[in-house]
């Protein structure tokens, strides 16, 4: 069976964090804004962040999530100063990508949560007893489950509502595509969409790249970023076998709403 780099690549990137390489291929809470993450709100107190030791206490954990395995992010987070789009604008969407907190927080700390696996239905008693349609269908539902990065960050001051800020307004002006690399690894985004968010936070902002990956066709990732007062969650979510069978999906709503009930 035979796929395309960007899909080998996805298959990789999905167990060791989600950088550039899978993208390529493939508190006290204030009154809500209406999802814009503009943060135009009333003038409030300096905000002091949280420390690194405080969001580790924050971050979803093992057995906090029904149906997912919580734990480290496999091969960690890329580095943020490796992480780039062609254009700065857009280099807050790429970094969400990524799993890297956008702005300047003062601390972060990250997790991943995978989608339990189904136990499997097919009959035949080994691979080898599979035709190659059959074989084709057996991957596509093994990789059928959600991967999810969750990153907390925390800011001084106003800065959870300014990188937020910038995460929408990114949104908006790659709205029709963007190129970017980490590591040396480049990849284009044909364009960039504004959906609809799962989080409950103060403000938020949840969107789709796409990725034309040759034969494979459109592949679509997603991401969302929630503020919580001054702390940030950014979540991005990839499914293999929902982009291998066409099989449209979201951020994993579990997750976020796992970890929006740990930072009220």
């Amino acid at each position: 069976m035979k796929r395309s780099s960007g899909v080998r690549l996805c298959a990789t990137a999905a167990v060791s964090a989600l950088s550039l390489a899978l993208v390529t291929g493939c508190g006290d809470q204030e009154a809500n804004d209406s999802g814009s993450g503009s943060g135009k709100d009333a003038a409030k107190p300096a905000a002091k962040a949280l420390s690194a030791a405080e969001l580790e206490k924050l971050i979803i954990a093992k057995g906090e999530v029904p149906g997912f395995k919580v734990g480290p992010v496999e091969g960690g987070l890329p580095d943020r100063s490796k992480v780039k789009s062609e254009d700065a604008k857009c280099d807050p969407v790429l970094q969400a990508f990524t799993g890297i907190a956008p702005g300047a927080p003062a601390a972060h700390t990250s997790r991943m949560a995978t989608q339990d696996k189904k136990a499997p239905t097919d009959d035949a008693t080994s691979l080898d007893d599979m035709t190659d349609g059959k074989f084709e269908d057996a991957i596509n539902k093994s990789m059928d489950l959600d991967v999810t990065v969750v990153t907390l960050a925390s800011y001084d001051g106003d800065g959870a509502e300014r990188a937020l800020t910038s995460v929408t307004d990114a949104v908006k002006a790659c709205s029709a595509g963007f190129s970017g690399e980490q590591d040396g690894e480049k990849g284009k985004f044909t364009k960039v969409t504004e959906e609809k968010s799962v989080g409950t936070g103060d403000a938020s902002v949840a969107f789709t790249a796409t990725n034309d990956a040759g034969k494979d066709g459109a592949l679509p990732l997603h991401a969302e970023v929630v503020r919580h007062g001054n702390t940030l969650a950014t979540y991005t979510t990839i499914n293999i076998g929902a982009m291998m069978t066409k099989k449209s999906y979201t951020v994993s709503a579990p997750v976020v709403k796992a970890q929006a009930a740990k930072l009220k």
